[in-house]
């Protein structure tokens, strides 16, 4: 499948785009998925592109990032373990389903995505106000202030 010179360039831009919102706040893939579905690719070899993509511009944030992550060693090795093994079972299933499984649920997940990211504002200070009326502290590998 060839891409026409506009397809190239909306790929190009949405990934451009869709990594700097991944090195400060995430979510890119909103972006960058839809637009290679838009190109026609379909949703499995969409995917297995977008997430490729993003991983240079994941190694530059954490690089960029670095002198914040110093003392972090524990927390990125717990949560990194759990966005792995998430990771493989995802391969897992994106292997083992009918692609008609996939077709179904991204547009579902893509919703819910855009939702979260939408009211993760409202959704924090809720959370904040709450732990403030309770007496409760964050936890210390997530969930601070607002």
């Amino acid at each position: 499948m060839a891409l026409s010179i506009w397809e190239a360039l909306a790929v190009f831009a949405a990934g451009i785009g869709a990594g700097t919102i991944n090195t400060i706040v995430g979510s890119g893939t909103l972006i960058t998925f839809p637009v290679l579905l838009a190109t026609g690719l379909p949703p499995i070899t969409a995917n297995v592109s977008n997430a490729l993509g993003l991983v240079p511009g994941s190694i530059s944030g954490a690089i960029g990032y670095r002198r914040e992550l110093e003392g972090q060693k524990a927390r990125v090795l717990r949560l990194g373990a759990v966005a792995l093994a998430g990771g493989l079972i995802g391969a897992i299933l994106l292997l083992a389903l009918p692609s008609e499984a996939f077709d179904a649920i991204v547009p579902v997940l893509i919703g819910l995505a855009l939702v979260l990211v939408l009211f993760q504002p409202r959704i924090a200070a809720a959370v904040k106000r709450r732990r403030e009326q309770t007496g409760t502290e964050a936890h210390p590998d997530g969930g601070g202030d607002a």
